[in-house]
Order: C-alpha cells, then sequence, then structure tokens
C-alpha cells in the first residue's frame, strides 16, 4: 500500500501575470492590466491540481526563503498536499512572467531560481517520498540531471509520468521509464528531433518508437491522443468558453497522473483527464482555475 497516490517533482514559481490585448512584438511597448501574483510553477501546479482532485499528493520541489516562497507552501497546504518535501533556500523563488490575451492564449517566460537548486543529492535525501508513491510525476523546469535521478530511484512497480516541458531532448534511460510521455505539438517536435510530419497520430508511433512505454498527445480544444503497444486512440474533449489556458497543461497531467495510478487505463485515464482541462481554462490563473472532483463531474 502506497501512502501517496502521485509524488511531484519539480518547479515552484511565482505567476506574475499581465492580461494584454497583443502581445509585443521585437522592440514594441504594449499597456497591459494590472499584474497580479498567483502561485504557479509545473510542479506546483501538478500537485495542487491532483491534491483538489482527492488524490494524496507528496511534492518534492525547491523555493527560496521569501515572500514567494511562502505563498507557494501556503498554496499547497491549502490544497492538502504533504510538503514535507519542500526545500527552502539556496535562491529567490522561481519567477513565470505570463501575457494573457483576450483569447486566453499565453506567453511564459520562467526564471528559474531556486528550481535550478533542486539537485539530484536533492532527489537521493527524498528517498523515503519516491518509495512511497505509487506514480512520479516531473517536468522539464528543473535540472535535467534531477529527473534523471528520479528515475533512477522510482520504486518497483512506481509509475513514472513525464511532461518535457520546456522541452529538450532526453537521455534513453529517461525515455524508457515514461509511461506515459504526454506532450503538445511543439514539445514532441523537440522530442523527436524536429522532424515529425503528418498526423498527431504520426507524431505518437514516432516518439513511441524512442523508447517511451506510452505517448499522450494534447491537442488543446481538440482533446488528446493515446498511444502505446495496444494502439492507438484518440480522446475528445468537452467544449468550452476559454478565459485563461494558464496551468491547463498541468491539471490534465496530474489528472491523468492520479487516475493511472487508480489504476484506469490510459484512454480512460485521459478521457477524465481531458475534462479537469477543461474545467481549468473556464477560470483565470493556474492553481485558482483548478476544480474539485464534484466540479468535474457537473462539466
Amino acid at each position: 500500500m502506497y501512502d501517496y497516490d502521485l509524488l511531484v517533482v519539480g518547479s515552484a514559481n511565482a505567476d506574475l501575470v499581465i492580461g494584454v490585448e497583443r502581445r509585443p512584438a521585437a522592440g514594441e511597448t504594449v499597456l497591459g492590466s494590472d499584474l497580479v501574483v498567483h502561485p504557479g510553477g509545473k510542479g506546483a501546479n501538478q500537485a495542487v491540481a491532483a491534491a483538489r482532485l482527492g488524490a494524496r499528493t507528496a511534492l518534492l520541489a525547491r523555493v527560496g526563503d521569501d515572500a514567494h516562497g511562502r505563498l507557494l507552501l501556503d498554496s499547497q497546504r491549502r490544497a492538502g498536499v504533504d510538503t514535507g518535501g519542500v526545500l527552502v533556500g539556496g535562491a529567490p523563488t522561481g519567477v513565470a512572467l505570463i501575457t494573457v490575451d483576450p483569447s486566453g492564449d499565453n506567453s511564459i517566460v520562467v526564471s528559474p531560481g531556486a528550481n535550478g537548486r533542486l539537485a539530484p543529492q536533492d532527489v537521493r535525501a527524498a528517498d523515503g517520498l519516491l518509495q512511497s508513491a505509487a506514480v512520479v510525476s516531473a517536468q522539464l523546469e528543473i535540472p535535467l540531471e534531477s529527473v534523471v535521478e528520479v528515475v533512477r530511484n522510482l520504486a518497483p512497480g512506481t509509475r513514472f509520468v513525464l511532461n518535457p516541458s520546456p522541452p529538450r531532448p532526453l537521455p534513453a534511460e529517461v525515455l524508457a521509464a515514461c509511461d506515459p510521455l504526454i506532450v503538445n505539438e511543439h514539445e514532441a517536435r523537440v522530442i523527436g528531433g524536429g522532424e515529425l510530419d503528418g498526423s498527431p497520430e504520426d507524431w505518437a508511433a514516432a516518439l513511441l518508437a524512442l523508447g517511451p512505454r506510452s505517448v499522450v498527445v494534447t491537442l488543446g480544444a481538440e482533446g488528446a491522443l493515446v498511444a502505446s503497444a495496444e494502439g492507438t486512440a484518440r480522446v475528445p474533449s468537452v467544449r468550452v468558453d476559454a478565459v485563461d489556458t494558464t496551468g491547463a497543461g498541468d491539471a490534465f497531467t496530474a489528472a491523468l497522473a492520479w487516475r493511472l495510478g487508480l489504476g484506469e487505463s490510459l484512454a480512460r485515464a485521459a478521457a477524465y483527464a481531458v475534462r479537469v482541462g477543461a474545467s481549468a481554462v473556464t477560470r483565470s490563473g493556474a492553481q485558482a482555475s483548478f476544480p474539485t472532483a464534484e466540479e468535474v463531474a457537473a462539466l
């Protein structure tokens, strides 16, 4: 019996969000809305999203000893996340600068800060957490060598889920552990070496050939595609009026990872996850937009 349904190993950032009529071109200045600060970061987002759905969740991350770090810890605790694995100090808390246009699309620049100090030795020191989780989820806003260390220290039977964002080429041992590798079109092209052509089914096949046990391609408003040795299937989304897409991918990944840990098939878990992601885009912000299980059921 595992102590946690999901352990998230990843980033924790303060999201500094400004609404704009349009994103500026090179050398251009545009006026935006008042600045709003939200707790964010792909790792912290996934942990809150899973906990809000009802998953027993823990987070392994690093924040600064500053106001942004306290904001992030408070948000995790309110959601019910076990923050015993969150390390404090070493650098200022990471910050994401986010612009959101009227359609809800966003552009993000991340200053990693303390996230860049989450080192392989920190992962090794958290062995008790790694051994206690049914599923471990990671992203790439922390050092790649730390993600490699996660893979090397997984408990037998623990499932590893990776969203390679921001994308970069991955070593074979990381790819081989992914079950699934979760990518959007941009991430798929980077991981696949920029040579992907054809349909999302073709991208998934090319990525599977690199070694992951399964692949999920997120398709925005069109839902997702799942692929494994058992076959490929499209998973339709739910039509909603998008307000802000920030964090929607994190909510999708968290929901998928949790449901896989409950023993659901990849297609069934993805069907639930697209509903969670659809619900998240109907509200502003990242963590503030994540739904409860009851809200997902009502969608």
